[in-house]
């Protein structure tokens, strides 16, 4: 594939990726991707991937599900062993490759999108529920000020 610069592209139903799935709140929709393999100007075998998917996450502000468009554009260095992966130029992201070649194009689409999902999904399009942006006035005691969370220690050390 690297030799002939191939490439290819198309979509695949984002039900289709398993691992995926489980970090989701649906499945729905599809994964469109473009996959080029080739050379750089230094010999290094490549993989360039773009992937753009609508990915279904849970707010984690209102635990609501929300659509994230989620847009991938990376080059990987196809490496056979770990030692090769120091002499990868600047840009380009390791690709362990099995020894017999062969490399599943579903799986890296998959391990791309993985690695694009945000650590705390959170709908930019949400805002906080009233009582946390305005908290609920205070009980005020009878003397017009607050009780002093310390006050309780202040009497056993009277004692």
């Amino acid at each position: 594939m690297v030799s002939a610069r191939r490439s290819f592209q198309g979509v695949l139903p984002i039900a289709a990726l398993s691992r995926l799935g489980e970090a989701l709140a649906g499945t729905e929709g599809t994964a469109q991707y473009e996959l080029d393999f080739g050379r750089d100007e230094f010999g290094t075998a490549y993989l360039a991937v773009r992937v753009q998917a609508p990915l279904t996450l849970t707010c984690q502000r209102t635990l609501e599900p929300f659509v994230l468009p989620v847009t991938v554009d990376s080059q990987l260095g196809l490496i056979r062993s770990e030692r090769e992966e120091s002499a990868l130029p600047p840009g380009f992201e390791p690709l362990l490759v099995a020894d017999d070649g062969k490399l599943n194009l579903a799986d890296v689409i998959e391990d791309e999108l993985l690695l694009a999902l945000p650590l705390v999904p959170v709908n930019p399009d949400s805002t906080l529920p009233e009582e946390v942006v305005e908290p609920a006035p205070e009980k005020v005691s009878s003397e017009g000020r607050s009780d002093n969370p310390f006050a309780v220690l202040r009497e056993l050390k009277k004692r």
